[in-house]
């Protein structure tokens, strides 16, 4: 009998809570713009290539905010100050600050792929450059139409390559290039609503259709090995420093609130408990595991440095063990699967400077190795996990041509079958697991948890956020809460548990990102005291970690969070 490769793509969809709870402003526009650019496009190339199949996870935090935003285009209400912005019908009057706003974050992309092919795009932006140098009041010169212009631009370059082909109003606005009217910009508006309204429907509909199995993570993405316990960071790095608190307080029962709150969000949105989870950045630990078999979850992955250094602990030697699925002796009905790191990292990092087609040809071919290489009666499984949002803008067109010719090929390969984890493990002879005898606790990045704690930084930032869920459990066994308050105290906390805060800290980061990160994460522990009916302790009112003006914010970080 041939040989043939089961093949997993894991795409990861995940932004954090970009909402500023007090009023429900959003304070970054990442999620809508991912929505319109990536998640948009991530469905159509499964739509044009129906023999394909994928896991898609969505983390219910990021499903939390895109409702939100379908909401806001429903009733025309913004809580988005640039969706605002292209909707203001008078441009030539807007306060100073929403200048300042519209020349920040209308250039924030990449400017090789999302604005030097837009002449007319990149021509606003050499005007902003030649008058940057002469103060506010040289800016203070730009017109209304400029600015009607510029977030017009801003909002085209932010359109996925298939959305582009399927609406003609995206070609002929960019075929304009200038001179946006209010109607114009108000019909992208409408547009744009349309695109996420119809977002969360498309992928309910592939994965009715058994093109994708959509999985979950805990609900606003904490790191989950840590709020169990800290000292999991030393697994593999005995001497870090870790923070002043010994734990974090009532750990196991927020992991298990967690859980239970995505199972919920998934139920509603898509009819049914998910499958299997992607843990936050993969991070696991035993405790975790632990946990995650006693909730049902049936399957899990992660990063394969986490399985290298478990199998290192163990002393086993096995150069293919990421090609299986693993399991442990005391997590009974969860397999364990780790990604191939060499090749998401190709699709990640490498493959965007290449040519669509031979990247393509590239990856299918390394596949054919694999196939090769492995010894008789064994099929391997290939795990490609990855961010599905951040990597494309870095592509030729969004990375349109290389999806296209890489599922052409993979369709039609007589040794390669795409499929999800859910469908391996429901096989009559599903691929044998093997048994784990030790799990060192890590994440995707590197098999370790320094990316989150360790640094003096993040280390503080868990102190505070340690202080605060002493202070809510305190207000919570006091009684002082009504029933709708406690709930919002709690999402409240949850927010403040998303891994993403603590991934910023340290000054091997760059500046900008660590202050709009800081400012949020100390902004919602502050809204976390409110929702306690407390005073909010004024050391929030200080930054907590600085970043670096050199810093490039490393190469494993997503690239639009800048």
């Amino acid at each position: 009998m041939a040989k043939q490769l089961d093949l997993v793509f894991l795409w990861h969809m995940h932004q954090p809570d970009y909402r500023d709870h007090t009023g429900g402003e959003f304070v970054l526009p990442w999620v809508y713009l991912h929505a319109i650019k990536d998640y948009t496009d991530m469905a159509a190339h499964l739509e044009r290539h129906p023999q394909m199949r994928s896991v898609v996870n969505f983390v219910p935090v990021l499903l939390d905010q895109i409702e939100d935003y379908a909401e806001q285009f429903a009733s025309g209400e913004f809580r988005d100050p640039l969706l605002r912005l292209l909707a203001e019908p008078d441009l030539d009057h807007i306060a100073a600050a929403d200048r300042e706003l519209l020349l920040e974050a209308c250039f924030r992309s990449n400017h090789h792929t999302m604005l030097a092919p837009f002449p007319r795009y990149q021509g606003l932006h050499d005007i902003y450059k030649s008058l940057e140098g002469d103060g506010e009041a040289a800016l203070s010169y730009l017109s209304g139409a400029y600015f009607g212009d510029l977030v017009t631009w801003y909002h085209l370059a932010w359109t996925g390559e298939t959305e582009r082909r399927r609406h003609p109003l995206l070609a002929e606005l960019m075929s304009k290039g200038e001179g946006y009217t209010l109607a114009e910009r108000r019909a992208l508006l409408d547009l744009i609503g349309g695109m996420i309204a119809g977002l969360i429907p498309r992928y309910r509909a592939l994965a009715e259709s058994g093109q994708v199995e959509i999985s979950a993570t805990p609900h606003t993405h904490p790191l989950s090995p840590l709020l169990l316990e800290f000292a999991a960071a030393r697994d593999t790095q005995p001497a870090a420093p870790l923070p002043q608190a010994t734990a974090y307080p009532g750990g196991r029962s927020r992991v298990e609130a967690q859980i239970a709150s995505a199972y919920e969000s998934h139920r509603e949105r898509f009819g049914a408990r998910p499958a299997g989870l992607w843990p936050a950045e993969g991070a696991i630990s035993t405790a975790f595991v632990r946990q995650l078999a006693a909730a049902g979850c049936g399957w899990i992955a992660s990063g394969e440095g986490v399985l290298k250094n478990s199998l290192h602990r163990s002393g086993i030697v096995q150069p293919r063990a990421a090609y299986h699925p693993w399991r442990l002796a005391d997590a009974p009905g969860l397999s364990l699967f780790f990604r191939d790191e060499r090749l998401s990292d190709l699709i990640g990092f490498e493959y965007a400077k290449w040519h669509g087609r031979d990247a393509a040809r590239h990856f299918v071919g390394q596949l054919e190795d694999i196939i090769k290489a492995s010894p008789a009666g064994e099929n391997p499984v290939v795990c490609v996990v990855m961010d599905g949002e951040n990597a494309w803008e870095h592509y030729p067109y969004n990375g349109y041509y290389f999806f296209d010719d890489l599922y052409a090929l993979l369709e039609a390969h007589p040794a390669i079958r795409s499929t999800t984890f859910a469908e391996l493990l429901a096989r009559k002879a599903p691929p044998r697991a093997e048994v784990l005898p030790h799990l060192v606790a890590g994440s995707w990045v590197y098999g370790t948890l320094s990316t989150w704690i360790g640094d003096k930084d993040k280390n503080r930032a868990w102190d505070m956020l340690c202080a605060a869920k002493q202070s809510y459990d305190l207000t919570v066994a006091s009684g002082r809460l009504g029933p709708e308050e406690s709930a919002a105290a709690e999402r409240q906390l949850a927010i403040c548990e998303s891994s993403d805060w603590f991934w910023w800290f340290g000054d091997y980061n760059p500046s900008q990102a660590v202050a709009s990160f800081d400012r949020l994460y100390r902004r919602n522990l502050a809204n976390l005291y409110r929702c306690l009916k407390l005073p909010p302790p004024a050391h929030l009112e200080q930054p907590i970690s600085a970043g670096s003006a050199d810093a490039s914010g490393g190469t494993m970080r997503r690239a639009a969070e800048h």
